[in-house]
């Protein structure tokens, strides 16, 4: 029997955190829907940006522009790719500083995956969620204001005083 051929996922969660697991076929759709349902702020940690991908996003974020929510990329620097990653990566920086995204590009071998929305809704696993295409990954969803929380201050985002203080409850 080959293990690898279909995907083991399930759609209840197991746990007793709100959490659900998705891979690669099942995760753009629901983040698509977390994004759109964003009211004060989005954090994406993605270390690699390609134009494929970001063109699939692109409606999304003007959508969030538009209704003034607060977007966040963390970038690995474009500096630190190749050539061809290297261009993408520019290429989408500059759409997003002209979208009006606030963009930080990291150094230093950034690679975390992990996404927060209003910090209720955290998204964290191995894919790269601004550049993913043929890779095997996954992406767990936890619905927990508490979680999201721990996660923020863990990675001590608050020195970056870019983000607002505790958000408004929803």
């Amino acid at each position: 029997m080959n293990w690898f051929k279909k995907s083991q996922i399930t759609h209840e969660p197991l746990s007793e955190t709100n959490s659900i697991l998705y891979d690669e076929r099942t995760f753009y759709n629901k983040f698509k829907q977390d994004l759109l349902e964003a009211k004060q702020e989005v954090i994406i940690e993605s270390p690699f940006i390609t134009t494929r991908r970001l063109e699939m996003l692109k409606p999304v974020f003007e959508v969030l522009i538009d209704r003034s929510v607060q977007v966040y990329i963390m970038t690995r620097d474009p500096q630190e790719h190749d050539e061809s990653m290297l261009k993408q990566a520019e290429a989408g920086v500059r759409y997003f500083e002209v979208l009006g995204v606030q963009v930080l590009l990291c150094e230093g071998n950034h690679h975390r995956k992990l996404a927060m929305i209003d910090r209720k809704v955290l998204w964290e696993g191995s894919l790269n969620i601004l550049s993913q295409s043929y890779s095997r990954e996954f992406m767990r969803r936890i619905d927990s204001r508490k979680l999201t929380e721990e996660l923020f201050i863990f990675l001590r985002f608050e020195r970056l005083n870019i983000f607002k203080g505790k958000l408004d409850l929803l």
